[in-house]
This record gives C-alpha cells, structure tokens and sequence, in this order.
C-alpha cells in the first residue's frame, strides 16, 4: 500500500494534522516505524528526557524535506506511533522510587541495609524488564511486518528490547554508538538495565552483536576501561580525547571515519545518545559533558558508513530533553534533524 501524494506540498509548512515531519502517512505506507519510549526511570542526573519523543516530534515539524545525502527518502513513507501514556505512567512513578534510591547512595547510604529500599528497588527493576520486554514485543511485531524501525528514547536504556528483536533476524552485526558515555557500567547504581549499563547488557545477553564501536566517548570508569580493554575483539572505543589529539597532530576526520567503519561488519545498527554531540547542541541532556561533535561530523560519519556499502538495519535516537527550558530549548530541533537523517540512511 502506498500513501497519495497527490495533494501533498513537500515544500509547504508541516502540518501536525499529519505525521512525523508533517509527512501524510499511515503506519501501513510506510516502510519505517518510529517507536517512541517515554521513559527515563535510572537516570542518574536529570530528568526530562521521557519527554523526548514528543519534543522531537513538534520540532520535526521545522525540518525541510530535501537532503542532499538521500534525497526523496521520505516518499518510502515515516511513521510515529502514538506515545504509549501507560509506560510514561509508569516510567513517572519508577522514577520517584528510582530518586529516592540515588539520594540515598549520595548520602553515603547503603540500599542493603533498608528493606524498605530493597523493594523500591526490586520495583525498579521488575519495571525495567517490563519495558524491555515491550519494546520487544513491539519492534518485533513490525520487523514481522516487513518494517524498518527507528526508536526514540527516553534514556538509553529503551533499546535492548529492539536489538534482541533485531538478533532474531540477523545473526551477526555491529552497532555504532555515538556517544558521550561507554554505558559499560555493571547493574549501575543497583539497577540492572540501567541507562549506564545498556552496551554492557547488549553485549552479555545478545551475542548477535559481534563488534560494537564506540565513538566520542569522554566520561568513563576505571571498570569500563577494564571491560574495553579486555575485549579488543568485541570492543573499540574511539575516546574523545584520542579523536581531537589525532586532529590536532594532522589526521583529517575522514581519515578517522574510514577506521571507525572498517571496525564494523556488514550489518550496522546506529545507537545514538545525544550527548556524544557538544552539549552546546543538547544543553538539556541528562547527562551532559563537555567535548563532542558538531552534528555535521556525525552525519559525515554517516555517510562514509553507506558509501562503505554497509547495511543498517536500524537505530535508536536517544537522552534527546528540554529540560525547564522548554520551548527556547535547542534540544528538540537538534534531535528531529538527527532523527530525520537517521531516517534517510535506515531506508536509502
């Protein structure tokens, strides 16, 4: 089935009587599903990014439709999916138990020594394999369908679900995480799928995912650093630290790319953390810090990733928040257009 569009003005403004990006079509036309996940229940430092999907999605309505790297991509038809109010709900209520567990490690508490925090945080958790096993359901039922599918965070912890889904249908491929933070972190703050522990979770439960590198990575532990170095096969890291040095001392960024995509297999999947951007651009991220990239050095990276002839079979777009700043936040429209060139290279 394919969308009519007859009557539809791709140069005109987006209409939010329509869909994603003010395009005109119905799950069923289009060959990409966006699924949103409204929640951020461990993150460790500041709330705002369950209402991601819905700021990317009223600041999708500024993004212009030509781009010069896919152009026409959006004919194939993007879709969003209704945000699920039940899991923001929940996400909502975990996240008060989930706050009163951190505040108490700050203050040098010990969460084993009070009952009534062993339960909030068994809550937590309980919730937490809830969702991941949601968001399999879901990614799996489209991937059934025949669907291309991009997820929308929340924290990064939404997209363990949607990679099992995806290990069912292809049984060896790389992610590239662009990302300020490794998320190797071992049950981070006591809470097994942790926003800090996503990759290491990836790597432990779905061994599909035979090669992950990690780009822009400038906050990490001595524990994490243990777990890259110890998985040279597995793991490579391109610190931010080692990537501006290289720079400085004349390695032209292409250079770079060519090795960050030789690193990888044929098969891609793209986990994006907002944060691996200068926070300049994502001021309102959970977790923010210093360094990073200009947007057009992720989307260059992009682009020598397809011309490599490498497949991507799906991403996530994650920690996108507006925090109290609302709409004089930056945040939303930085993340709709990464999310709209995601989108162009899952389908070109």
């Amino acid at each position: 089935m394919s969308a009519d569009l007859t009557h539809f003005d791709p140069n005109s403004v987006g209409l939010k009587s329509n869909n994603i990006f003010g395009l005109p079509f119905k799950e069923a036309e289009s060959a990409l599903v966006l699924l949103p996940v409204p929640w951020e229940v461990t993150v460790s430092y500041r709330n705002g990014t369950s209402r991601g999907p819905e700021k990317i999605y009223d600041a999708s309505m500024q993004v212009d439709l030509y781009d010069p790297d896919v152009v026409d991509g959006w004919k194939k038809g993007f879709y969003m999916m209704p945000i699920d109010k039940n899991i923001r709900k929940k996400s909502d209520f975990l996240r008060q138990c989930a706050e009163l567990i951190i505040s108490h490690l700050i203050d040098g508490g010990i969460v084993e020594d009070n009952h009534q925090l062993c339960g909030k945080q068994k809550e937590v958790n309980d919730g937490c394999v809830m969702m991941k096993n949601w968001v399999y359901e879901m990614t799996h039922s489209l991937l059934k369908k025949g669907k291309k599918v991009g997820l929308i965070g929340g924290d990064h912890s939404t997209p363990l679900g949607y990679i099992k889904a995806l290990s069912e249908y292809h049984n060896d491929f790389g992610i590239l995480q662009i990302d300020a933070h490794a998320d190797l972190r071992v049950a981070y703050e006591g809470f097994i799928y942790s926003h800090a522990s996503i990759m290491y979770n990836v790597l432990n439960e779905i061994p599909a995912v035979t090669k992950l590198v990690q780009v822009g990575i400038r906050d990490y532990c001595d524990e994490e650093l243990d777990i890259i170095q110890q998985n040279p096969e597995r793991i490579a890291t391109y610190f931010d630290k080692q990537i501006k040095e290289r720079q400085y001392e004349g390695d032209t960024w292409k250079v770079i790319c060519d090795e960050i995509i030789n690193q990888l297999p044929q098969k891609v999947y793209i986990s994006f953390d907002i944060d691996g951007l200068d926070p300049k651009l994502c001021p309102n991220t959970g977790t923010p810090v210093p360094g990073g990239f200009e947007m057009e050095q992720i989307f260059y990276l992009f682009k020598i990733l397809k011309a490599s002839g490498r497949q991507i079979i799906g991403f996530d777009l994650n920690e996108v928040s507006t925090g109290e700043a609302g709409a004089d936040s930056i945040d939303g429209i930085v993340g709709a257009r990464v999310l709209y060139k995601l989108c162009n290279y899952l389908v070109g």
